[in-house]
């Protein structure tokens, strides 16, 4: 079995998928660098290869050809950054085709992920538990509408095409007050993200916040309030593989937002599930593998799972194509990748397909 991959040279994800395949005495994958595929090349594929579709990374030129010039820390230009990414997906798709080789991952289904509001609405009419959308806005006064139409005093709004937190706003409003909580930062020269998440209270700069990330689409859901453990809010990154939850990682924060890579840290997950008890703790897992179901062509799906205040309401908050960066994670215990990374539980998932 020999595996292709389209991912970013020097990136983490490509690096540690490539020690799994050797760890499990496989070959060594071919990659093709995501710039080159965006300029039209073709990745180098042979009769029942396995490609597996990689994030572009934080690749200056990869965001560039994505979003087209500028600032790679600007917020914005995900609306062209989706179609982009899109079109190379179905190139992709077509250059597998072709050779007699096999994605891992349904191209129409990792462009879904990355629609949250395409995304939100295959989840709910699944019947998986989500947080309430409003209907769709284009600014800060049609936010404020609808907001106030459906009762909403707190609310998330998100880059309908973004990720890692990128632009997303935890919004709370009461009459008088306004108070908008974000990584991302109002410079004159445009919106940029930061690592530090900050507030603004005033109606004009919220008001501007929210008018430089309409253009590109947003979904806005109700802030459902988390639980807490240690003081902290917390959610659940859970990696399902081949339809099987496998890993799960706790995601703490004293901010609306748990991003790790925003401050966030990895709590006990062992605390976590005494706290919702046995019973609990399945129906979340049994929440993650329903969402993962209506993506029944990805191979890995990462889910963000939601638990709210008293430990009983359960809701799937992000669906991932590429949320199995999980270092140093191995697998639940007595769950089928016990001891094993995510990657490592991905190829073990992929070998039945490659001798069907």
């Amino acid at each position: 079995m020999t595996f292709a991959v389209v991912g970013t040279p020097g990136d983490r994800r490509p690096a540690l998928f490539a020690a799994a395949c050797r760890s499990s005495g496989l070959p060594e994958p071919r990659l093709t660098a995501w710039t080159d595929v965006l300029r039209g090349a073709e990745p180098v594929l042979r009769p029942g290869d396995l490609l597996r579709v990689d994030s572009p990374g934080e690749d200056p030129e990869a965001d560039a050809l994505l979003r087209g010039p500028g600032e790679p820390s600007r917020v914005g230009g995900g609306a062209r950054w989706h179609r982009t990414f899109t079109a190379a997906l179905g190139r992709l798709s077509a250059s597998a085709s072709a050779a007699g080789a096999r994605l891992l991952g349904d191209v129409e289904e990792i462009a879904v992920m990355f629609d949250k509001r395409l995304a939100h609405a295959r989840l709910r009419a699944a019947g998986v538990p989500v947080p309430p959308a409003l209907p769709q806005v284009d600014g800060y006064a049609a936010l404020r509408e609808r907001m106030d139409a459906a009762g909403e005093r707190r609310v998330f709004v998100k880059p309908a095409h973004g990720s890692s937190a990128s632009g997303v706003v935890a919004l709370q409003t009461a009459p008088g007050r306004v108070r908008a909580v974000t990584s991302a930062f109002m410079a004159k020269d445009g919106l940029f993200n930061s690592l530090r998440v900050r507030a603004y209270e005033t109606e004009a700069e919220v008001a501007a916040l929210i008018d430089a990330l309409a253009p590109d689409g947003l979904h806005v859901e109700r802030w459902l309030p988390k639980a807490t453990v240690g003081g902290r809010v917390f959610d659940l990154r859970v990696v399902v593989v081949g339809g099987e939850p496998t890993h799960a990682v706790v995601r703490t924060s004293r901010h609306p937002m748990t991003n790790l890579h925003l401050g966030g840290t990895r709590g006990d997950l062992s605390t976590v599930q005494r706290a919702l008890g046995a019973d609990g703790w399945q129906r979340a897992l049994d929440v993650c593998a329903r969402a993962a179901a209506c993506f029944p062509g990805s191979l890995m799906v990462g889910v963000d799972l939601l638990v709210g205040q008293g430990m009983k309401r359960l809701a799937v908050c992000e669906v991932n194509a590429f949320g199995d960066l999980l270092p140093g994670l191995t697998g639940l215990p007595g769950g089928p990748a016990e001891g094993l990374d995510t990657y490592t539980a991905q190829i073990r998932a992929a070998l039945p397909v490659c001798t069907t």
